[in-house]
């Protein structure tokens, strides 16, 4: 195995929180070396460091930081110069880097004669086989999904539609007040979710788009919501499609062919199998009803109805992750957690998505959750 070395938080970085368990705001050295593991960090994350098996904690201290500020160094070169104090106590004299690496911090270290090379491949792979621990955190980030999706449509059930409006309890039903409601269940679930998408009309054919305004009867509401786990920092993702009021024929067959989709395309996991033949079996399902979708889709030419994304990604630190299920893809590994999630729309009119997230087992994939698919809630 190759020398690491990885510079970053662990909230914000996932190539560090993979490796380190708890949440550290503030940057630090991470090393690895000849089978030894070890961390430079400030005096008081010592103590929670060392709790991990196998991990040296290094307080700043022990490598000279007192004696590196009394000489008249600031904050910022003195980690610089105490991170390659780190790497000659270590005898470290090359290692491989993520792409997230600070660009000073590696110019200083080349500088001392440390050789870097970035393997952004070597750290993706690393993430890709979820630990018990972080599909437990999952599995909690999915309740809280569920909980979301449930709070959406109770209130959806208890609306009431007036001509082409939607209202509950006399005032106008709004994307924010429905994402209030799915926020406050996401929060009484344990987990987080800053941001997600409550869209409804036309914006749902609109990419990411949030979701805002009043929601008319009768008219699509994606519900694209990503939890995250407060103990583990790991994502679930999920989407279903509500409808308020009759359902349109034309967003009844987006669903059938979604939910078709959707089935075929768990049917078709396991390991081994490749992204891209798992994308072509969901595909196919649109291409049969007469949608364009990736496959059919002349290169240069830019798709926005149909089916026109690719089918789904992992699912860990990152809400979106390797591997891809698009038409370009690499083989399917057990330990893989993916979100699958075939859509159906059409410009100015809407559309239908649906998502569940899995695990990849080693002979099929295991369902996070099991909130209804139906339009009506």
């Amino acid at each position: 195995m190759p020398n690491v070395l990885i510079y970053a938080d662990t909230v914000r970085t996932p190539e560090l929180r993979q490796e380190i368990p708890h949440a550290v705001n503030d940057a630090f050295l991470y090393g690895e070396t000849d089978g030894r593991r070890f961390a430079v960090v400030r005096s008081l994350e010592v103590a929670r460091m060392r709790e991990i098996e196998g991990l040296e904690a290094i307080p700043e201290e022990e490598l000279g930081l007192d004696d590196l500020q009394a000489d008249g160094m600031s904050v910022a070169e003195a980690h610089l110069e105490l991170a390659l104090r780190a790497c000659r106590r270590f005898e470290l004299d090359r290692a491989v880097i993520p792409p997230g690496f600070p660009t000073e911090l590696a110019d200083y270290l080349r500088a001392a004669g440390v050789e870097l090379s970035v393997e952004r491949d070597l750290f993706e792979q690393r993430r890709r086989k979820k630990t018990s621990v972080q599909v437990e955190g999952i599995r909690r980030a999915q309740r809280a999904a569920d909980a979301a999706n449930a709070a959406i449509a109770e209130m959806l059930r208890g609306a009431q539609i007036e001509g082409d409006r939607v209202l509950l309890e006399g005032e106008p039903l709004t994307s924010e007040r429905l994402k209030a409601a799915a926020g406050a269940a996401v929060t009484a679930s344990g987990c987080s979710a800053e941001d997600f998408i409550v869209a409804h009309g036309a914006q749902t054919c609109i990419g990411h788009h949030h979701g805002s305004g009043e929601i008319a009867a009768g008219e699509p509401i994606t519900v694209d919501i990503w939890p995250r786990d407060a103990a583990t920092a790991c994502f679930t993702d999920m989407t279903r499609t509500f409808v308020a009021g009759e359902v349109d024929d034309e967003l009844r067959e987006y669903h059938r062919l979604c939910k078709a989709a959707l089935e075929r395309a768990l049917e078709a996991i396991r390991p081994g199998v490749l992204a891209s033949e798992v994308y072509r079996v969901a595909a196919e399902v649109f291409e049969e009803a007469g949608q364009p979708t990736l496959l059919s889709k002349q290169p240069g030419t830019v798709l926005d109805e149909g089916f026109f994304h690719r089918l789904g990604h992992g699912v860990g630190l990152e809400v979106h992750e390797p591997p891809y299920l698009a038409p370009a893809g690499e083989e399917i590994v057990a330990g893989d957690v993916l979100a699958v999630e075939p859509g159906c729309y059409r410009q100015g009119f809407g559309g239908v998505r649906l998502e569940d997230t899995v695990l990849v087992t080693d002979d099929g994939v295991e369902v996070f959750g099991g909130y209804p698919y139906e339009l009506e809630p």
